[in-house]
């Protein structure tokens, strides 16, 4: 064990040998001087303390100490009733605090009983019950600002975390303390009870075995009662004004003193109206004219002195601004925070801060959280944390959505305006700019607030410029995702399966399949827009085929066919019958002709011009589906689907490939042309 768990134990036991076994005067002198001291300690140490949290034991310190003056006054109490002689320090106190006067003693030790029970106990319990109750309703409010620091890129995930632990610490600090004030406000009753006690049972005692007249009786055990009291009294008056201290406590960033001195005496002005007042006090009223005069005069100079000082400070200030920005130039860079690449970067101009700053009225901040949320549900993996930075480079109007640092979409706005677009039923025209919507450059115009509600009721879609961007911002995130996914968010995704199905996790990983290559996998599903979030299906379906084949691109196939359910219900959802294009059997098997087995995979080997005819046959068939209002969907056999897709996903980006496999059994296919060459 260590010395200090050893002094805490012997403290505490201590004060439950006290209330058993009977101590001699001598040693109970020793224990009230500890006690005196402690309860000295705690006061000063909750002054000097920079929060409230650096004595965060301080409700266990009051139990602790609260039993301790107990015992003592239980032991007193036995050594007064037993022998009269209760020690030194019992005796001085009585004596010396009230001037060896009875009536004085008890009017002394009345007026500390008062004061602590009726003053500080009760201003510190009320504290105490606000302070808590108001901790723990801005735990939300509080929360909210740390995600936010957080999305804004002002804080890091350490941070992040080291302030949601302070904040649940706080809560409990409160809470506990609320309760733990009750300790000092039943040591102050008890102590009025046991005063009583022991003044009754001491006359009798005096009277009855010690054969004292009734005026010596009372004279003698009402002093040592006194002093007991006091003795007693005095430790805890000392920790309940502790307890008041701590709790409404306000400076965490100097020492107590410091702080109250500066905060009392640190205004020039407040010390010369109150050294002219005072000074006017001395000369015009009857006051003693000497007294008042002379602490008029050493305010004014305080305030004199207190100027000077300041101007002095601003000075020194200004100069060390100056060196260490010199410092700063003349020093070599530090470029290593320059080598942090953030995943994802919306940056804007001077004119959309007012969308992204809460104080005035914006909400930016909020809909990147939903945003992040939002993915998470659709897709199944965690976005990464979305820088949000002004650019004064950038027209005060204009944003700009970056991936791993660089730009890759733009949009810009009109602040004050509202986006109308035309859904494509709309015939009657409304004035306004023209402009394209940035996530999918649809054609549309942009509005006054008092166009909105005219367009509203015309049958445009009205949307505001906070909707705008982050509409685009989710689309850029969606055709990102893939390349978003690192191998460390897959060992979370591992970590967070092997919680509900370790055996499924040993089995396959790193047994069967590294991290790097579920990651392929992954990213495979992802980048078709394939949600990860059934990750159980996901992983029992790579367990059973990477015994046979760890090709990623064939493993992906397997995994799409497991999730065949979810395909169907995202791209044939409904009862109606859905429209698609078929691929010419003649086309796969030529495909399938084409492709060369290679150790870093598979790949097209096919003639340029076959390319050319195949893609312009797809462009056919899809621009019919688009023409019907269709998804642009091909329907090719499993074999060959993960080729045609890669053949085509540089020439349509929306172009959405499924095979046979990846279509439930009850969806109703209807084909509107074949893809030939």
């Amino acid at each position: 064990m260590k010395k200090a768990d050893i002094g805490v134990a012997m403290y505490v036991l201590a004060a439950f040998v006290m209330l058993i076994v009977p101590i001699p005067p001598w040693l109970l002198d020793t224990f009230l001087a500890i006690n005196i001291s402690v309860a000295f300690t705690i006061m000063f140490g909750c002054m000097f303390s920079k929060e409230v949290l650096d004595l965060s034991y301080f409700p266990t310190i009051l139990l602790f100490t609260t039993i301790f003056r107990i015992a003592l006054n239980i032991s007193s109490t036995r050594l007064i009733l037993t022998t009269g002689e209760p020690g030194n320090v019992v005796k001085t106190f009585g004596q010396y605090v009230g001037g060896g006067d009875l009536t004085i003693g008890i009017i002394v030790f009345i007026i500390l009983i008062i004061i602590q029970f009726m003053v500080i106990n009760k201003g510190s319990e009320r504290v105490a019950e606000v302070t808590a109750r108001f901790t723990l309703d801005a735990m939300p409010g509080k929360q909210m600002a740390i995600d936010a620091d957080l999305n804004t890129g002002a804080i890091t995930d350490a941070e992040a975390k080291i302030r949601r632990d302070k904040i649940q610490q706080e809560a409990s600090f409160f809470g506990s303390m609320d309760g733990a004030v009750k300790y000092v406000k039943g040591d102050a009753i008890a102590g009025i009870i046991i005063t009583a006690v022991n003044i009754i049972g001491g006359i009798a005692m005096g009277m009855i075995r010690g054969g004292m007249e009734i005026g010596d009786a009372v004279d003698k055990y009402t002093i040592l009662t006194i002093g007991d009291g006091l003795v007693s009294q005095i430790p805890s008056l000392l920790i309940s004004l502790s307890t008041g201290i701590l709790v409404t406590k306000g400076s965490k960033d100097a020492d107590f003193g410091t702080v109250l001195i500066r905060q009392l005496f640190g205004v020039p002005k407040v010390l010369y109206l109150v050294g002219s007042t005072v000074l006017a006090l001395g000369i015009v009223t009857p006051l003693n004219t000497v007294l008042f005069v002379t602490l008029g005069l050493a305010f004014i100079l305080t305030g004199r002195s207190v100027a000077g000082a300041i101007e002095t400070s601003n000075i020194e200030a200004e100069v060390d601004l100056d060196e260490a920005a010199a410092e700063e130039i003349r020093q070599p860079e530090n470029v290593t925070s320059l080598l942090q690449v953030d995943p994802i970067e919306l940056e804007f101009g001077y004119g959309i801060i007012p969308l992204a700053d809460a104080n005035q009225g914006g909400d930016l901040l909020d809909r990147v959280v939903m945003i992040r949320r939002q993915i998470a549900l659709e897709l199944g993996t965690v976005v990464p944390i979305i820088r949000l930075r002004d650019n004064i480079q950038l027209n005060p109007n204009q944003y700009i959505i970056k991936i791993k640092g660089i730009q890759v979409s733009e949009g810009e706005i009109l602040f004050d305006h509202y986006m109308a677009m035309n859904p494509g039923f709309v015939e009657d025209e409304i004035t306004g700019i023209p402009t394209f919507e940035p996530s999918f450059h649809l054609p549309a115009i942009w509005i006054t607030e008092g166009q909105r509600e005219r367009a509203e009721s015309l049958g445009y879609t009205v949307v505001d410029p906070p909707s705008i961007i982050a509409t685009h911002l989710t689309e850029v995130i969606r055709q990102y995702i893939s390349e978003l996914l690192t191998r460390q968010d897959v060992q979370q995704l591992v970590s967070n399966l092997k919680e509900t199905n370790p055996s499924l996790v040993e089995e396959l990983v790193p047994k069967l399949l590294g991290l790097g290559e579920i990651q392929k996998v992954l990213q495979n599903l992802l980048k078709e827009g394939i949600s990860i979030r059934d990750l159980l299906t996901i992983f029992e379906t790579l367990a059973d085929y990477a015994p046979t084949t760890r090709d990623t691109d064939i493993l992906t196939e397997y995994v799409r066919q497991s999730l065949r359910r979810a395909i169907s219900s995202k791209y044939f959802a409904g009862s109606e019958t859905t429209s698609v294009v078929t691929l010419d059997p003649k086309v796969e098997q030529e495909i399938m002709g084409s492709i060369k087995q290679t150790e870093q995979g598979a790949y097209l080997n096919l003639d340029p011009d076959r390319t050319k005819a195949i893609m312009s046959s797809v462009g056919n068939e899809v621009q019919k589906l688009e023409n019907l209002g269709k998804n642009p969907i091909i329907i090719t056999s499993p074999i060959v689907r993960m080729y045609f897709r890669r053949l085509t996903e540089d020439y349509f980006k929306d172009l959405i490939v499924v095979s046979y496999n990846e279509v439930e059994t009850n969806v109703e296919l209807q084909s509107v042309g074949m893809v030939t060459a």
